[in-house]
C-alpha cells in the first residue's frame, strides 16, 4: 500500500517560523518520522511540499492511480483553495487532513476547512504526531475495505 502525502505552503519553514506556535521539528524530521511510522505499518508513504498550489493540484492528478490514499496539511489553502479540495475529491480516495495546531482555536478565519466534509477525518493539535494518527487512521481504513 502506498499513502500520499502533501504539506502546503511555508511547511517548508517547520522549526525556525513561529517555533513559539509550531515548534522546533523541522519538516525533513516530520518526513523521516512519517516514513518510519509508514514502515511499522507494512506501507510506503510518498511525500511533497509546495508553497504552489498548482503544483500541489498536478502531484494529486499524477498521483492518485499509483496511491491508495492521501495524508494533507494544506496549511493555508486549508481554508481557501476550491480547487485542491476539487482534486482530491476528484482523485476518488479517502484522505485524512491534519494540521500541527488546533485550527479551531485560532484565528476565526482559520476556523473553517474547506477540505473536512469531503475528508474521511480531521486531526489537529497535536503538532507533529497528528500526521502520525492520521497516517494510522487512514492505513487502518484501507485496510477493512480490502
Amino acid at each position: 500500500m502506498r499513502i500520499g502525502v502533501l504539506h502546503g505552503p511555508s511547511l517548508n519553514l517547520l522549526g525556525e517560523r513561529e517555533p513559539e506556535r509550531y515548534g522546533r521539528v523541522t519538516l525533513a524530521e516530520i518526513d523521516v518520522a512519517i516514513a518510519e511510522a509508514a514502515q511499522r505499518l507494512g506501507v510506503e508513504a510518498v511525500t511533497l511540499q509546495s508553497n504552489h498550489e498548482g503544483e500541489l493540484i498536478d502531484w494529486i492528478q499524477a498521483n492518485s492511480s499509483t496511491v491508495e490514499g492521501w495524508i494533507v496539511n494544506l496549511a493555508g489553502y486549508t481554508h481557501t483553495s476550491v480547487a485542491l479540495r476539487d482534486a482530491l475529491a476528484g482523485s476518488g480516495l479517502p484522505f485524512v487532513e491534519v494540521h500541527l495546531t488546533n485550527i479551531y482555536a485560532r484565528e476565526a478565519f482559520r476556523c473553517r476547512s474547506l477540505l473536512a466534509d469531503a475528508a474521511l477525518g480531521v486531526i489537529t493539535g497535536f503538532g507533529p504526531r497528528s500526521y502520525m494518527m492520521g497516517l494510522e487512521a487512514l492505513v487502518e481504513h484501507i485496510g477493512t475495505r480490502r
